[in-house]
């Protein structure tokens, strides 16, 4: 590929514009206003808390994808990976609930939905007044979205579903759920199609919040549907395209993991850094020794790595970039394995207190593992890139 063949409106350089540093700033900010002195309760209670649904939303960070005609900021995919960098940097399990509230969910009804059914959602979202949830995952298919069982049978004028979804972010504070359900089985992947199912309904159900290794501060269960009756209208896109509309926003579900990995890796880079300037031992600074110096070094550069590889993913997704695909998948991959490598590398420094539950770098390493298995695990990310290398 030649300059020549670059979509419009993708840079050939990866510095951020001023339009995203004054963004980044904006998070930045916000996080350090809202988001940090919520760790703690949010954590105690499982859940995001109320008031800060509705503080993103005032600040207009559930809409960066949302049309302004819906009550959103017409952005882009760029600024949704430096919302969620900056969230993560505080708390993974606060950062996923809004994250897939507007940026996993929400996605769907911008791209699929009617006028009416975005007229009646969208600007809810956007303000932070409604939270919605994205239930395709079940107990026996993960990343294998056309083995789903959930079905959705033709009863007059709209549809039945039944079935079981299993670690639904959002579940228990959802008030619209995007549900896949199988509307003609025997076609297999070509045979399922998406529904909005607004909660509470008849026949809709919740297990209790799944207790999880991270993600303490988000809200997880299963969503049991049970004979629940929704008129032909709630159909979201078109009937039979379901997989191929879920495939599609799985391209922008996966940039934001990847965001959330650089925020854990940056807070974590930082955090140890600090420590290590004030820590003594043997006479000294730590980092007055070289082996933890070079650690920092390392740590260093597999977040820079990262951090080019998912905002050009982010930039190339928003640009409709032939190579937008692969772009992401390598940083998901490529990210959540570096995520993971600096943050257990500030447990190291940190040493003991770094395994002390309450501590920050402890908070981190439970809630970045996730990221190598939410939104396509780390095989599905290599398959898709394995598929261009031996065709």
């Amino acid at each position: 590929m030649n300059a020549t063949d670059v979509p419009r409106g993708l840079p050939m350089s990866w510095e951020l514009d001023a339009e995203h540093r004054d963004l980044q700033a904006v998070c930045r900010a916000f996080v350090g206003r809202h988001v940090r002195p919520a760790i703690g309760e949010a954590e105690a209670l499982g859940r995001v808390p109320q008031q800060l649904w509705k503080e993103l939303g005032a600040a207009g960070l559930l809409g960066l994808l949302t049309p302004e005609e819906y009550g959103g900021s017409g952005g882009d995919q760029l600024a949704v990976a430096l919302l969620a960098e900056e969230l993560a940097r505080a708390s993974g399990g606060i950062a996923v609930s809004p994250l897939d509230s507007a940026y996993m969910a929400a996605p769907h009804i911008v791209r699929y939905g009617s006028a009416e059914q975005r007229a009646a959602y969208l600007p809810r979202l956007a303000r932070g007044e409604s939270v919605a949830a994205l239930a395709v995952t079940e107990p026996g298919s993960g990343s294998d979205v056309a083995g789903i069982t959930t079905s959705a049978v033709r009863d007059g004028t709209g549809y039945r579903l039944n079935g079981r979804k299993m670690f639904i972010t959002n579940a228990g504070l959802a008030d619209v759920l995007i549900v896949a359900a199988k509307t003609a089985p025997d076609l297999g992947r070509r045979g399922i199609s998406t529904f909005l199912v607004e909660a509470p309904a008849p026949g809709l159900s919740f297990g209790e919040p799944l207790p999880k290794m991270g993600w303490h501060a988000a809200d997880t269960r299963e969503v049991i549907l049970d004979d629940v009756a929704v008129p032909a209208t709630s159909v979201l896109g078109e009937l039979n395209r379901g997989f191929y509309q879920i495939m599609h926003a799985f391209q922008m579900e996966r940039v934001a993991l990847a965001a959330m990995g650089l925020g854990h890796a940056a807070e974590c880079l930082h955090l140890a850094t600090g420590h290590a300037r004030v820590r003594e031992a043997f006479g000294g600074p730590l980092t007055g020794l070289q082996s933890v110096r070079h650690r920092l070094a390392q740590m260093a550069v597999e977040l820079e790595s990262a951090r080019l590889m998912t905002y050009r993913a982010a930039q190339r997704l928003g640009a409709g970039h032939p190579e937008a695909p692969r772009s992401v998948a390598m940083a998901k991959y490529h990210t959540a394995l570096a995520a993971g490598h600096v943050v257990d590398a500030a447990v190291q420094i940190f040493g003991g207190s770094g395994y002390i539950e309450e501590s920050a770098v402890a908070r981190h390493y439970r809630d970045v593992r996730v990221l190598r298995i939410g939104g396509g695990a780390d095989e599905i990310q290599l398959e898709i890139l394995s598929r261009e290398l031996t065709p």
